[in-house]
């Protein structure tokens, strides 16, 4: 939602905002008009978390679609929309809610929803509506997956400066690199567990969603909802904090879903492992169990090096499982009998 007005901004947060107010400008005289670009949400009988991002794009037919497929840099000189609301059509019912300082909605609206995926409805006027995939949660479920993104389902080379640059301005979805066997480990849990929720958890901006979705569609994933960051600064702070953003996505999950168990997926290069063993230990019983994708020896030395695998293990409560790649993640299940053979 929006932001209130009567926080104190940061110097960063007011230039950042000063800047987009002049891009906004120029582009409606260049003809530039609102557009939503849709995510997909999820929810439980009663509400539905919304997703989506307002931005300008060129006043046609195909529009929202170029917005969509935007690719590499140029999705990083979209320009945000803050003044426009967004009219939500779920359930047969229309609710208005407002995007942020970086255009981004996310806000959870009540809704009457059965579980099983829905469509909703969006629209700003003067735009075309829009649809967006929504998941609602059937409250008998007691089984969900999270999963980091970078060199977890994705290869990244994260968080090498120049490679990581080169991935998220340059390439495309057809030129990332899937996790060997990932997707096919994901889509066998989604089997033995048809009703359970699927939430891709990364520090990557929502500029970059279409990119992301695309390449998990087309590397066979199984669908959920994409939680990431609105990229610049905050109003209290020059840069977001991705950890702060993960773990606060993490305890928000445990709130919404309180019986669920979730099976968090990561990487060793990165800080997963820590902030999944602070989750864990902070809800037990919310956690199956962790399972970390260990980097290649390349990857690791580009990565600074590995977390102390074993030392988490012996601080957390939960079962904790370590493969270089899906195969080795999905042997390591079966033998725990957290999956069927």
């Amino acid at each position: 939602m929006a932001e209130p007005a009567a926080q104190i901004m940061h110097r960063a947060a007011r230039i950042e905002d000063a800047f987009h107010r002049w891009r906004e400008r120029r582009g409606r005289k260049r003809g530039l008009v609102t557009t939503i670009v849709p995510y997909t949400g999820y929810g439980a009988p009663g509400w539905t978390r919304v997703l989506c991002r307002v931005v300008l794009a060129r006043a046609d037919g195909a529009a929202r679609q170029r917005a969509d497929k935007v690719r590499g840099w140029r999705s990083f000189f979209s320009i945000p929309v803050a003044d426009a609301d967004v009219m939500v059509m779920a359930g047969g019912v229309e609710q208005r809610v407002s995007p942020n300082r970086g255009g981004v909605v996310d806000v959870r609206i009540e809704t009457e929803l059965d579980p099983g995926w829905h469509t909703i409805t969006l629209r700003s006027e003067g735009t075309e509506p829009v649809t967006a995939p929504v998941f609602i949660v059937d409250p008998a479920t007691r089984f969900g997956i999270v999963s980091d993104v970078d060199d977890t389902v994705m290869v990244t080379a994260l968080p090498r400066p120049f490679l990581a640059a080169w991935n998220t301005f340059v390439l495309d979805e057809h030129a990332r690199t899937p996790v060997a066997g990932m997707a096919v480990l994901y889509e066998r849990l989604r089997r033995e567990h048809p009703a359970s929720p699927v939430v891709y958890l990364s520090t990557g901006a929502w500029n970059v969603a279409p990119t992301l979705t695309r390449f998990l569609d087309r590397n066979l994933y199984p669908p959920g909802a994409l939680l990431l960051t609105d990229w610049g600064p905050t109003h209290d702070r020059w840069f977001r904090s991705g950890q702060e953003h993960k773990r606060s996505n993490l305890a928000r999950l445990a709130e919404e879903f309180p019986d669920l168990r979730w099976l968090l997926f990561g990487d060793d290069g990165q800080h997963d492992e820590a902030l999944y063993g602070e989750f864990a230990a902070a809800h037990p019983d919310n956690v199956a169990a962790v399972a970390i994708r260990q980097l290649s020896t390349g990857e690791a030395v580009l990565a600074g090096g590995r977390t102390k695998a074993a030392l988490r293990e012996e601080e957390s409560t939960v079962r904790w499982f370590y493969g270089q790649n899906g195969a080795e993640l999905a042997r390591a299940l079966v033998a725990a009998d957290l999956m069927e053979e």
